[in-house]
């Protein structure tokens, strides 16, 4: 009896501690009698009878503090639902690697005598800063260790490169290694951006002896300019005092923050979603003399108080990634619109209009040239430079009225 009673009396303690610590609410039915009587068990003698139940479907699960999630986990997880597949994957992962050794070069870039001209030019005519050339290699070298890339487009590199190492995926990315480079030495905020578009069976070339584009390889060429409608994923990479993935696969807008304790981009904001107005404008004003005069116009009723007695506020660090992660954030527009020296401003439609354009509109913004969806253009040249303004949808309609 001794022994029954101290077996009872541990199986309803061990239930106990169930209930209090496990996610699973265990009720204990413990009784040494049934309709007045003991129950028959086998063998004889008294016993207890538990029964454990699952909690009810209503009660939600407690996140642990500790529970974080990765880009990579992200990345598998949208990849089992379907979204995305095994080669995206891996490129999305390839581009997330060169982003953080792109961030050690430039958070290092005095130390590593990093800072400066090359002394070069770029096919744009723009002298080259030596990060511009060493994250345009970065970001290359990481692109065709994937095996995943077919055709790769930088806008430090004069035409698209045919990828040798290519075996599946055959994905064609584009992008710019180093937005804002020229404020490296001033240690202001810069970033990288990209967009990725379906892979093309037909970019599987050899490349000739005499080094030159062979037929298949000049249809590649063209294959690049696509218009943004067609990307299947875009994002950018800031680097300031956080590194900050922003990434959409067409499916809203996710932001990742870098954990410099373990090196992971780690998952700090789902859905981003822009403010539907703001309160800032960032062009850069020095060249306001060179204006269209119904831009300017837009400008001077900016800066008017109005009513509220509350004029515009003016933010401009001369970034793209920058200043559009600050206007994702809190709402408004940036711009850089053509100008008598510029006639169709200065910023590329592949590298920079498009993807900016797919990120803001998958967080419910707009981009456009002052007249036409940025993501509807299609590119006639690799390096091909439109206007921009982009930013909350009130504001973008606003500015197209007064340019119309």
């Amino acid at each position: 009896m001794v022994s029954a009673t101290t077996a009872s009396h541990l199986i309803f303690s061990s239930s106990q501690s169930i209930s209090r610590f496990s996610p699973l609410q265990t009720l204990a039915s413990c009784s040494s009698r049934h309709g007045g009587r003991r129950p028959h068990l086998p063998g004889g003698g008294g016993g207890v009878r538990c029964m454990a139940v699952a909690e009810g479907t209503g009660a939600t699960k407690k996140k642990s503090g500790y529970e974080i999630e990765t880009l990579t986990n992200w990345l598998l997880k949208q990849e089992q639902a379907g979204t995305i597949d095994a080669e995206l994957t891996i490129v999305l992962s390839s581009i997330s690697m060169a982003c953080k050794q792109i961030a050690s070069l430039v958070q290092r870039a005095s130390i590593s005598n990093l800072t400066g001209v090359q002394g070069a030019v770029n096919v744009q005519g723009e002298d080259q800063k030596k990060l511009d050339v060493v994250s345009n290699e970065v970001f290359s070298n990481c692109l065709r260790s994937s095996g995943r890339t077919g055709i790769i487009a930088s806008e430090e590199e004069d035409v698209p490169v045919a990828v040798e190492e290519s075996y599946s995926g055959n994905y064609i990315v584009v992008f710019d290694p180093l937005d804002g480079s020229s404020n490296i030495d001033a240690a202001v905020s810069t970033g990288s951006i990209f967009g990725i578009y379906s892979p093309n069976d037909e970019c599987f070339a050899e490349i000739q002896e005499d080094g030159t584009l062979d037929t298949v390889e000049q249809r590649c060429v063209v294959n690049v300019c696509q218009p943004g409608n067609n990307l299947l994923a875009a994002g950018y990479c800031m680097y300031s005092s956080s590194i900050i993935f922003v990434l959409t696969i067409g499916k809203g807008v996710y932001a990742f923050t870098l954990d410099p304790m373990f090196g992971e981009f780690v998952l700090t904001t789902e859905q981003v979603q822009i403010p539907k107005s703001g309160k800032i404008y960032s062009f850069n004003e020095g060249n306001y003399q060179l204006w269209d005069d119904k831009l300017k116009k837009y400008i001077d009723d900016l800066k008017d108080p109005g009513p509220t007695g509350k004029p515009y506020s003016s933010r401009y660090i001369g970034s793209l990634v920058g200043d559009f992660h600050r206007t994702l954030l809190y709402g408004g527009i940036y711009g850089y619109p053509r100008d008598k020296k510029s006639k169709n401003g200065k910023l590329r439609l592949l590298y920079e209009c498009a993807p900016m354009s797919f990120i803001v509109e998958q967080a419910g913004g707009k981009g456009s040239d002052g007249h036409h969806r940025i993501l509807d253009i299609e590119p006639t040249e690799i390096h091909q430079r439109v206007p921009l303004y982009i930013g909350s949808v009130d504001e973008v309609d606003k500015l197209e009225k007064y340019l119309a």
